[in-house]
């Protein structure tokens, strides 16, 4: 059963005929029962998949398919990773639906280029980070700030291989919810180390995972 309407899906595929220039791949995990949500996390992105010919969907069972969810590092779901030219450690735990739906039409269209529209002195200072950095942004759908968050998130992974970042919808996962103590959205985990809350600017951001990976650092927002 569609998810969008046929007004959503005119824009949507006017948009992406414009705007994508390689293929994206959507890999989805779901599971016949015992996932609220997953059925309409699939129907969803088997409709924006509709609207282009380089969007391709992959869909995998979480449990008959679990070497792949390891190797992906799937551990929930409802879930979808988008993936360009590499596996950039994009994920979107949860229905990315509300305001989080243009974050992720967005996310797709920059995976599809292999770049994004960070700025150029916030792409050159990530290039120092050559360690794991494992990002979590807790969102909800009726959140207007989360999407900020999520975007930067993503476009840091897009910009550096070591970076992994993660959309995961609060009210879906509420025991990780209550294990990071969120209370308020969006609140971003750094390494399960580093945490703050609201949509910060990107240099802030940056500052966040810098310090994270190497504690002793003094923070610095220039």
């Amino acid at each position: 059963m569609p998810v969008l309407k046929e007004r959503e899906k005119k824009l949507i595929s006017e948009k992406l005929s414009r705007d994508l220039e390689k293929d994206v791949r959507l890999v989805v995990f779901t599971q016949d029962f015992e996932c609220e949500y997953c059925a309409t996390n699939r129907e969803l992105m088997e409709d924006i998949a509709s609207l282009s010919d380089k969007i391709k969907l992959e869909v995998f069972d979480f449990e008959k398919d679990y070497d792949k969810a390891q190797k992906w590092g799937i551990d929930k779901i409802p879930a979808t990773a988008v993936f360009g030219i590499r596996e950039y450690g994009i994920r979107f735990f949860g229905l990315p639906m509300g305001y989080e739906f243009p974050a992720l039409i967005d996310t797709i269209i920059d995976a599809s280029r292999g770049t994004t529209r960070l700025q150029p002195t916030i792409k050159e200072k990530i290039k120092s980070i050559r360690e794991p950095v494992h990002i979590q942004v807790f969102v909800t759908p009726t959140c207007p700030y989360c999407p900020r968050a999520v975007r930067v998130a993503h476009q840091l992974a897009i910009e550096n291989e070591f970076i992994r970042a993660d959309m995961i919808e609060a009210i879906e996962f509420p025991q990780l919810a209550n294990k990071y103590d969120v209370m308020a959205v969006p609140k971003t985990i750094i390494n399960d180390t580093f945490s703050f809350e609201g949509a910060l600017p990107e240099s802030h951001f940056v500052e966040y995972i810098l310090s994270a990976i190497k504690p002793d650092r003094t923070m610095s927002y220039r």
